[in-house]
């Protein structure tokens, strides 16, 4: 991500956060109550299964925004793969602050992580090859931002962030175009400097793609003896990126194609929590 993306992660970080506070706390924690209001705790956060870690910034956030007296220490760093049972930080101070923090902090934490631990186990498949896997748009609503980074920390690439940052000229947009040269002159024309991508699929739509100059060509349920053929056709005048119909049966397949890209939606739309647990020290 750049500068203006990290910019908006640091504002998002602390937004997302806020809403997760007011979902789960709302009036208030009822049950935090029941505790003495000056007892204090230490406690701790272990993962109960294998993973790669996503999403520290968002669990000091949860715990500033909660108290800013609570402390953590952070025993792993985003990006690191950890074991079953192993400790990913201690934490102390109030003791109702702590209990109220610790839903929406493990619940960040427990997403991400399963983003990240995601995209590293499809990452090290096609680590022999120099594909690089990125990203789609199908993100969770509202965590666009955070799993985005999360990819990023599990070993994958994002592809744009949204609507803004890059064209992606489709079978719609190029029917509403005219064509894929009036579509690909016409985003030239509109944002010089952004990147072009156009969506093909046959070989006939990409030479056409690849006359008109664009930046990245998407085959689009290319078979692999296309993509080979697309690879030989392009010849490094374009990035190519193959897209649909990929799955774990045919990902490593596809990248040995000597495609520069694969997109797959699966990194950010399903994916599993990691299981983690939070104790107090009695």
């Amino acid at each position: 991500m750049d500068k203006q993306i990290s910019d908006l992660l640091r504002q998002s970080i602390t937004e997302t956060v806020t809403h997760s506070l007011k979902e789960d706390i709302g009036s208030g924690d009822i049950t935090a109550q029941l505790i003495p209001a000056d007892k204090q705790a230490k406690g701790g956060v272990i993962t109960r299964e294998a993973a790669v870690i996503a999403g520290t910034a968002w669990v000091d956030e949860v715990f500033r925004q909660v108290d800013p007296g609570l402390k953590i220490t952070w025993q792993v760093k985003d990006g690191d793969p950890v074991s079953a049972n192993q400790t990913l930080f201690e934490c102390e101070g109030s003791a109702r602050g702590l209990l109220t923090a610790e839903r929406a902090a493990l619940n960040w934490l427990q997403t991400l992580s399963g983003t990240a631990t995601r995209c590293h186990q499809l990452a090290q498949q096609v680590r022999h090859t120099a594909v690089k896997l990125l990203d789609t748009r199908k993100t969770v609503p509202g965590l666009r931002l955070a799993q985005k980074y999360a990819v990023t920390c599990g070993g994958c690439f994002n592809h744009r962030i949204g609507l803004y940052d890059a064209f992606l000229v489709k079978e719609n947009h190029i029917a509403a175009c005219g064509s894929i040269a009036q579509a690909v002159a016409r985003a030239h024309q509109i944002a010089p400097g952004k990147p072009v991508e156009v969506e093909t699929e046959n070989m006939q739509e990409l030479e056409q793609a690849l006359a008109a100059g664009a930046d990245i060509i998407m085959l689009d349920e290319f078979s692999l003896a296309d993509m080979v053929a697309a690879v030989a056709l392009t010849a490094g005048r374009a990035k190519l990126e193959a897209s649909g119909g990929i799955n774990e049966g045919n990902l490593v397949a596809v990248a040995e194609t000597g495609v520069d890209y694969i997109s797959l939606g699966t990194l950010t739309k399903d994916v599993k929590a990691i299981d983690l647990s939070m104790r107090l020290q009695p």
